[in-house]
């Protein structure tokens, strides 16, 4: 049993983590190893971000699966990527599924390879009643070109006349995001020691809580995420209050 899991509240748990993987790359060099060793031996890590928040009854993980700047790399490593999601997806789908989690994919699916998108909608439609979780996989993301197709969205609305420009604020801008469903992050994770947000929902978390660890992806446990998660509910969050305002609430 992990000590520093007894240590959370499971009454002041986020209701929505996302997690910036990152650190693969680095993780297989310093093994002697390419690139692409990294990204096969991170499965591991995803289990346990999986299995941590579903242990202590997180609604909503959002992994940073592929960025929409990651078509930039080599070819050979978007390749070995694609091909591990396809394997990933085979190999993890049932257990996905008797967990009660539900998968749901945000990103440019359009750019994905066929079979890709075959077997993310295959996960999708297979556990869409389940209601214990929602794991969300951000694939071909970038929160930019999110932001600005919800803007192109918004603005094809109010020149047919369905959007009134005076009735515009942050929920209606909000119901135009891939995340319309889904709430605001309240925690933020991203590994191998870089503090960046690379992109990667800009909006979603304008109040989140943000902790960047110096641990590379395939090293992540679940009692690291549990320790994230003690630090988070140490925090006190006041949304532009004062201390004494938050108290007094």
């Amino acid at each position: 049993m992990s000590l520093i899991k007894d240590k959370i509240n499971s009454e002041n748990l986020p209701k929505h983590v996302a997690i910036i993987m990152d650190g693969n790359g680095r993780w297989a060099k310093t093994r002697g190893e390419e690139r692409t060793f990294g990204h096969k031996n991170a499965i591991d890590a995803v289990r346990n971000a999986i299995n941590a928040c579903n242990e202590i009854n997180i609604p909503y993980l959002t992994l940073y699966t592929f960025s929409s700047e990651n078509w930039s790399r080599p070819a050979e490593e978007v390749s070995t990527l694609m091909n591990l999601l396809v394997e990933t997806l085979l190999l993890e789908a049932e257990e996905i599924f008797s967990k009660g989690l539900r998968m749901h994919v945000i990103g440019n699916l359009e750019k994905l390879p066929l079979l890709v998108r075959e077997q993310l909608e295959r996960v999708v439609e297979l556990t869409k009643e389940n209601t214990k979780g929602n794991l969300v996989l951000a694939i071909s993301y970038g929160s930019q070109n999110e932001i600005l197709e919800a803007v192109k969205s918004i603005s094809s609305d109010v020149k047919e006349g369905k959007v009134d420009v005076e009735n515009i604020d942050e929920k209606l801008f909000e119901n135009y995001l891939y995340t319309k469903d889904f709430p605001p992050v309240d925690l933020l994770i991203r590994t191998s020691g870089e503090i960046r947000i690379s992109n990667f929902l800009l909006w979603q978390i304008a109040y989140a809580e943000l902790q960047f660890l110096n641990v590379l992806w395939p090293d992540f446990t679940k009692d690291i995420f549990f320790q994230c998660i003690v630090d988070y509910q140490n925090k006190e969050r006041r949304y532009g209050l004062t201390g004494d305002q938050i108290k007094a609430q």
